[in-house]
């Protein structure tokens, strides 16, 4: 690769991993909010559709709409919508650890869509990703509640689609995520209604979480998929289910078990090493 794609695929790594990050913090702001999991979803995307909003007028990007955008937008609605109500009916250790099989969806869509071969770098690492994540929560994780399962499930595969955003003929992935986020505030409104504990902290938590959690985030996801494929992305964002309850846990003082910590290890390390990996074969 050209000096010039190199250095644009580490600012795409950069904004995949930022994004990450973003999206980590969504527990330890929900925490400050007295409402359910819908009405949260709807409050936040109602924030992000102003942010996307802006930035879409400051990069005079048009805002489009055809068949692959449309679809894109179910995804990224489909995600945050499903994993709301998979939190209110299963554990959320359950809920984020079966989330996050987006990486396997990815691998399979790509060779089912595309044609595209699974790299062995990328099936192992996956591998490695997942059995951290499911490390880090194994003291927590439960068989019952199989709908709420079942729907965090869904929500793995539908995240997978926000990784293939940019995959799709005539793709627009930022349009996605305005009508993704639009869907989403009509869908969650019903909710945010009925609610009427609107306390200082909540209406500040939701603020964080709409600019940053959603809004900044998705615009920073948008950009690294640019040049970031979406198996790498799907990897790197593998960091979001460790970073979050590691956040609540400093904030308010819970308890970090030794297989949490040894789960964070072999995550956070399983995609620095695929990266350097990956930066040897260019």
């Amino acid at each position: 690769m050209s000096a010039v794609s190199s250095t644009a695929r580490r600012t795409g790594i950069w904004c995949v991993f930022f994004s990450a990050v973003l999206y980590s913090i969504g527990g330890l702001c929900m925490k400050f909010i007295p409402w359910n999991g819908m009405s949260i979803n709807g409050g936040r995307n109602l924030i992000a559709i102003a942010v996307i909003g802006i930035y879409l007028l400051l990069t005079k990007h048009p805002l489009r709409f055809n068949r692959s955008i449309a679809l894109g937008a179910v995804c990224v609605s489909g995600t945050n919508i499903l994993f709301c109500i998979a939190n209110k009916m299963t554990t959320a250790a359950n809920a984020i650890v079966l989330q996050f099989t987006a990486p396997v969806f990815v691998l399979l869509l790509s060779m089912i869509l595309w044609k595209k071969k699974p790299q062995k770098l990328d099936i192992a690492t996956c591998a490695v990703v997942l059995a951290g994540v499911v490390c880090f929560f194994v003291d927590k994780l439960d068989t019952g509640h199989m709908v709420g399962n079942a729907l965090a499930l869904i929500s793995g595969l539908t995240y997978a689609g926000v990784f293939l955003l940019n995959e799709m003929p005539n793709a627009d992935p930022i349009c996605s995520v305005f009508w993704g986020d639009v869907l989403s505030v009509v869908t969650g409104l019903p909710f945010l209604l009925q609610e009427t504990q609107f306390t200082q902290s909540a209406m500040i938590s939701l603020v964080i979480l709409g600019v940053f959690q959603v809004g900044l985030a998705y615009i920073l996801i948008c950009i690294g998929l640019k040049t970031t494929p979406p198996v790498t992305a799907s990897l790197i964002s593998g960091i979001e289910p460790v970073l979050n309850p590691i956040l609540v846990a400093l904030f308010y003082h819970e308890t970090v078990g030794t297989m949490a910590l040894i789960g964070a290890v072999i995550v956070i390390g399983g995609v620095i090493v695929y990266n350097v990996l990956q930066a040897k074969t260019e």
